[in-house]
């Protein structure tokens, strides 16, 4: 009986590549990840190449929080509220923070009650208020902060240092990908005496986001002692799988 004419002949056959493919891989010391697949005729040769770029964040955020505790009326805890808020801005203002990036994230005001005779009295108002602040210039961070705190703002919390537009390192991660798996694809075809063709599909696997590097939380009232802080660098890196024809 011929090979063709055995049932299980393609199953054989792709046994028999699996083998010979990890041989060669083997025989070469080929560090994976590398993959020879026979999807066509002549088959293809799939390369992983990774890039990766280290950027020191260009921008910073921070929240400023206020808290007001013992209003008597509503009216009260909106002035303190409101009080406090406009002394922030404008300190931050005076540090060249455009208005526009400073934001009220949250607003809220409730009433203190006390149980007494089998029923709730009120006893006053509690408020607080959040502005998120966003920092251009990262080295003004740290007066940011000594700012705000010494403008009556509470808590300090979500300190981080962020990119602002992170797509460009993006595309010089993705340069770098794409050249590392041609070099890999290049050195792979001399070992295994073989001629690359062109391209035919490319396959792309990046992180949906990048993490901002956290600083401090920092509650109660502030001091004048500015903090030391460093926006160190960020990895964005991508992957990408090119598929070669092979001739």
């Amino acid at each position: 009986m011929k090979l063709k004419d055995y049932p299980y002949a393609p199953y054989l056959i792709a046994a028999a590549t699996f083998v010979i493919t990890l041989g060669v891989i083997k025989t070469f010391d080929i560090s994976l990840p590398v993959s020879v697949t026979t999807r066509t005729a002549s088959g293809e040769l799939s390369v992983v190449g990774e890039g990766k770029v280290d950027v020191v964040p260009d921008t910073a955020s921070v929240q400023a929080g206020i808290i007001v505790s013992d209003a008597k009326t509503v009216q009260d805890a909106e002035r303190k509220i409101n009080d406090v808020n406009n002394k922030i801005v404008s300190e931050l203002e005076k540090l060249g923070i455009d208005k526009k990036d400073i934001k009220t994230t949250n607003y809220s005001i409730n009433p203190n009650y006390n149980y007494d005779g089998g029923k709730n009295n009120i006893t006053g108002y509690y408020g607080n208020a959040t502005l998120t602040i966003k920092v251009k210039e990262t080295e003004k961070l740290p007066q940011v902060i000594n700012a705000a705190t010494q403008a009556g703002a509470n808590q300090i919390y979500d300190t981080q240092y962020i990119l602002d537009n992170p797509s460009k390192y993006r595309e010089e991660a993705r340069e770098k990908a794409i050249q590392n798996a041609r070099e890999q694809a290049e050195k792979l075809a001399n070992q295994l005496g073989i001629r690359l063709g062109k391209i035919v599909n490319i396959v792309e696997s990046t992180p949906d986001s990048i993490i901002p590097y956290p600083v401090l939380r920092s509650e109660g009232i502030g001091s004048a002692e500015t903090p030391n802080l460093s926006p160190g660098t960020q990895t964005i890196s991508t992957v990408v799988t090119l598929y070669f024809e092979r001739k």
